[in-house]
């Protein structure tokens, strides 16, 4: 996925609105905008952007009920740039379906790399695959879904089932934020407050694990109160053909 992407900002409030094209128009993207929630859904299907940059705070609709909609049909990455700060207002987004969650006041090169990591996972998902859900490979760490093993290297980590499980949920959501709610169910089928702990025990020894082979790669990123991403490493120079 190159510069020429097309991405939809989604914003009422005029100067952020000119802002974020300004900066995307410097670094040679496309884009479209929108000041509410029915230009929005109209821009979306119409022109089918690559990436949604959207506030939740618009005059016509909640940025949540986008998110609904545009999942109902759509899987284009959506970063979610609102001044709602709490965590409950991230994970509603997170959980409808958003992608990322940035909030405002926000860093433009922050921005632009967030924006970065979802066209990365576009340009992921489009590559043909010689065999459907075989390996994947991140950094140093190389999955065989279909031997269930993992590696760090040319080391084998040794994981329980349930870090199996979870690694592999990880690895297939790469730069995605996953709530708490949404792991729980996916992985257990179910959802309880009082098993985040237990998911947070489970994440830090399977945190160990990936990082006790090559702790120059930190792959987990802790989204504190929300959940966790798996981030997208570069190949360790030492171990490239």
């Amino acid at each position: 996925m190159n510069s020429k992407s097309l991405i939809l900002i989604v914003e009422d409030d005029a100067a952020v609105r000119n802002l974020m094209a300004v900066t995307l128009e410097t670094r040679g993207y496309r884009y479209h905008l929108a000041q509410n929630g029915t230009e929005a859904l109209i821009e979306a299907t119409t022109h089918q952007p690559d990436v949604m940059l959207l506030d939740l705070g618009l005059p016509d609709m909640d940025g949540v009920e986008i998110i609904r909609k545009v999942r109902s049909w759509s899987g284009m990455p959506i970063i979610v740039i609102s001044a709602r700060s709490e965590d409950t207002d991230k994970v509603e987004a997170l959980d409808a379906g958003a992608d990322d969650y940035l909030t405002k006041p926000f860093s433009v090169n922050e921005m632009l790399a967030r924006l970065r990591v979802a066209l990365r996972r576009i340009s992921t998902d489009q590559q043909p695959a010689i065999q459907e859900n075989a390996v994947y490979d991140n950094g140093s760490l190389h999955i065989d879904y279909a031997a269930g093993c993992a590696y760090i290297g040319d080391s084998e980590i040794h994981l329980t089932p349930i870090e199996y499980k979870l690694l592999c949920l990880l690895a297939k959501n790469t730069g995605k934020v996953l709530t708490h709610n949404y792991i729980l169910k996916e992985i257990w089928g179910s959802y309880s407050s009082s098993e985040v702990g237990s998911l947070r025990v489970f994440m830090a020894m399977l945190r160990k694990k990936l990082q006790s082979g090559d702790a120059a790669q930190p792959y987990i990123q802790t989204h504190i109160g929300i959940g966790y991403r798996m981030l997208r490493q570069e190949k360790n120079p030492e171990e490239a053909p």
